[in-house]
């Protein structure tokens, strides 16, 4: 009996550790369920609480995008009102898979059966999120080839466009590089790299400012060359 007590011990030791490991696992947390409200493209309202959908990130409210015939418009307020009337007021499902730095449930939610994240990424009213998962890499990389929604258009980020707008900066979308700038007397004059006045010209999307992504479509949207 008394050989037997280092292996009982070993035993009692290794049931208290598993114990212990148990006690201190978290929880999961209760789906939330409810009735859902739109907040934006990529965050809504169910039960009272505030969830940012999980693994995709659509362009923010006031972002504003270039159709390929050249005309400025608001992206964001456009994504949101796509999300809105295929998804708002319905049942949705949502599971827990973090808390973001502003208190806000990060989860994936379903409405009728389907992950809201891999319809929006699906359908190009959203990227995939990469920076914080790969689930629907290969969703938007089908929207993309296919010209899906906000592929069709020319558009930063929108993680890149936070960044710029906090640090009250605007950069280019990808390969326009044309500036498009307003003077005091509100003449409308793009500028082309390598420009005079090109690296001093900086563009105010607020006041109507705008990047080019050529000549011609400068010209069609009545901007004029500058002089020198």
């Amino acid at each position: 009996m008394w050989a037997r007590a280092p292996h009982f011990n070993q035993m009692l030791r290794f049931i208290c550790c598993l114990l212990i490991v148990l006690i201190a696992q978290p929880l999961a947390a209760e789906p939330v369920t409810g009735q859902l409200r739109i907040i934006d493209g990529d965050t809504i309202e169910v039960a009272n609480k505030r969830i940012r959908l999980f693994g995709i990130d659509a362009p923010e409210h006031g972002q504003p995008c270039v159709t390929l015939s050249g005309q400025t418009w608001s992206c964001g307020e456009w994504v949101t009102e796509q999300v809105r009337t295929r998804f708002d007021g319905q049942l949705a499902r949502c599971i827990t898979q973090d808390t973001d730095r502003y208190g806000r449930i990060v989860a994936i939610c379903e409405v009728a059966g389907e992950d809201m994240g891999d319809v929006l990424v699906s359908d190009g009213l959203a990227y995939a999120y990469r920076l914080y998962s790969m689930r629907y890499d290969l969703q938007e990389k089908a929207a993309l080839i296919a010209d899906r929604g906000i592929h069709s258009f020319v558009m930063q980020s929108p993680a890149r466009y936070r960044v710029l707008q906090k640090a009250g900066k605007s950069s280019p979308p990808d390969d326009c590089h044309i500036k498009g700038n307003i003077s005091r007397n509100g003449a409308r004059i793009y500028h082309m790299p390598g420009q005079r006045f090109y690296a001093r010209t900086s563009i105010n999307l607020q006041n109507g400012e705008r990047w080019f992504c050529s000549e011609a479509q400068a010209r069609a949207s009545g901007w004029r060359a500058a002089k020198r």
